[in-house]
Order: C-alpha cells, then sequence, then structure tokens
C-alpha cells in the first residue's frame, strides 16, 4: 500500500493510500482510525476525485462515528471495573 496524498484537516490525519489500483482513505484521531475502501471504481481516477469525496457531509458523518467509537470503548471499559463485592481481582503478587 502506498500513500499516494492526503487531505488537510484540523484535528484528523486523513491519507490516501493505493494499492494496485485500489483506493482507499483512512481518517486518524488520537485514539481511533476509521478506512474505507473504494476499489478500483472508476469515479476515483485521480486525487482531486476523493478530495471530491471527503466532503464536509462525510466529514461530518465521519466525526459522528468517531463519537460513537468512543462511546463504545468508554461503556466497553466502564463494563470492565469491578462495582460489587467479590468482583476484584485477585492481587497475585
Amino acid at each position: 500500500m502506498r500513500l499516494v496524498g492526503t487531505i488537510p484537516h484540523p484535528f484528523l490525519l486523513i491519507s490516501i493510500f493505493r494499492n494496485d489500483g485500489r483506493v482507499s482513505v483512512k481518517l486518524e484521531n488520537e485514539w481511533y482510525e476509521q478506512t474505507y475502501k473504494l476499489g478500483d471504481d472508476e469515479r476515483f481516477p485521480n486525487i482531486e476525485a476523493i478530495h471530491r469525496f471527503v466532503d464536509q457531509h462525510f466529514l461530518e458523518e465521519a466525526l459522528n462515528i468517531f463519537v460513537q467509537m468512543h462511546a463504545a470503548r468508554r461503556g466497553s471499559l466502564g463494563r470492565m471495573t469491578p462495582d460489587a463485592p467479590g468482583q476484584e481481582m485477585e492481587e497475585i503478587i
């Protein structure tokens, strides 16, 4: 997979990759990442077309997904925290 470009954003790293003619767009923040595999679709012949794909609406939806990912992580971590007597972890040392 080869990095062929980036899309500027104030707090996301947005990278464009190409591998054997297939295109993917990766969005990353501090904790999470999303990758959108666009394949070898003829609608993405160049970087400019991919920039058009990553429009304001797309970015708003992706940011909402990051919020959902964070909520899922927090929820899972919260369920792992012992909250009743007898659920504490055994001290081994």
